[in-house]
């Protein structure tokens, strides 16, 4: 790397021009504790172009010195003809080598390098050369997410929302996106659950022919997310199962009439009748459970007055 250590003026750093920036951290607070206590160690890197410097690394370490009111800082400067292709390499490195970065930050990588390496295998092998390895399949994926909206990106980063389920919201509109932002921010469902509770606000959707963005908005909905009295299992059982009766209203139905009968069959430890999946079969389950002889007998018992139970017939019916 040539460059020159020179202390530069810091009205002289142009900090609006982010075309190299990498890390989403933005606080700096730790940073103007140490700059304050030692100085700054490990020196920005600042790209020489006419009247200003483009900073290539360290914009946290510059906003730092800024706000401690300094004057100047001690920089590693490069020439203005140097390549974007170098600036971007060091650029990346710089932040690589400190740390690993996160899904947005690897996804500014792949975009700073996209420019100049037009196939995927070849990128890929860049990536792994700067300290960032990423399969090409990987590449395809998040290459775009550092264009998403803020509060996507947010929730990204913070894993309240699934790297899969983000990129379908991108495809939504901003008011049907910011929506599930929300719900996702607050429950911190897994993955299986995020992608359960979009498709049942799908087909919903296209049930009712409502627009997403309007049951997401629903009075329901929201008193359940802002109740304070429940935690964080109890509102998204509660959502769920909102959303399921909605979704499936017969389901929900026969759901509720075989739960009032099999209640009045008093049934016990030992044996439980299992309805078939949704209903959409006529075959139920009758298990037992024993431990010797005794209990099998006291089980034969139940199961020869159940038979005659006619609470069973009316499941059965």
């Amino acid at each position: 790397m040539c460059f020159k250590e020179k202390t530069v003026k810091l009205s002289e750093v142009d900090a609006s021009d982010h075309s190299y920036r990498i890390t989403t951290q933005e606080t700096v607070d730790d940073l103007m504790d140490s700059i304050g206590h030692v100085g700054v160690l490990n020196l920005p890197l600042l790209l020489e172009k006419k009247s200003r410097y483009i900073i290539l690394s360290g914009f946290r370490r510059i906003e730092a010195c800024r706000r401690l009111n300094r004057p100047d800082v001690n920089a590693r400067t490069l020439d203005s003809d140097t390549k974007k292709l170098e600036c971007a390499r060091y650029a990346i490195t710089d932040n690589a080598f400190q740390r690993p970065l996160n899904l947005i930050e690897k996804s500014r990588s792949i975009r700073m390098l996209s420019n100049c390496f037009s196939d995927l295998r070849r990128l890929s092998k860049e990536m792994s050369i700067l300290g960032v390895p990423c399969h090409e399949s990987m590449i395809t994926k998040i290459k775009d997410i550092c264009s998403f909206s803020k509060p996507l990106q947010n929730s990204i980063l913070s894993e309240s929302i699934s790297l899969p389920v983000a990129l379908e919201l991108h495809k939504m509109s901003k008011d049907v996106e910011n929506g599930f932002v929300e719900l996702f921010s607050v429950l911190k469902l897994s993955v299986n659950k995020q992608r359960e509770i979009l498709t049942l606000i799908k087909e919903i959707s296209l049930r009712e022919d409502i627009p997403m963005a309007e049951i997401l908005e629903e009075l329901h909905l929201k008193r359940i997310l802002n109740d304070e009295d429940l935690d964080k299992n109890q509102k998204i059982r509660k959502i769920r199962s909102h959303l399921k009766q909605r979704r499936f209203p017969a389901i929900t139905r026969a759901e509720r009439g075989f739960e009032e009968h099999r209640q009045n069959l008093k049934l016990g430890a030992g044996i439980k009748l299992i309805p078939p999946d949704n209903f959409e079969s006529l075959t139920y389950f009758l298990n037992f459970s024993f431990k010797d002889l005794k209990e099998l007998k006291h089980l034969k018992k139940i199961f020869d007055s159940l038979i005659k139970n006619p609470s069973l017939k009316k499941i059965l019916d």
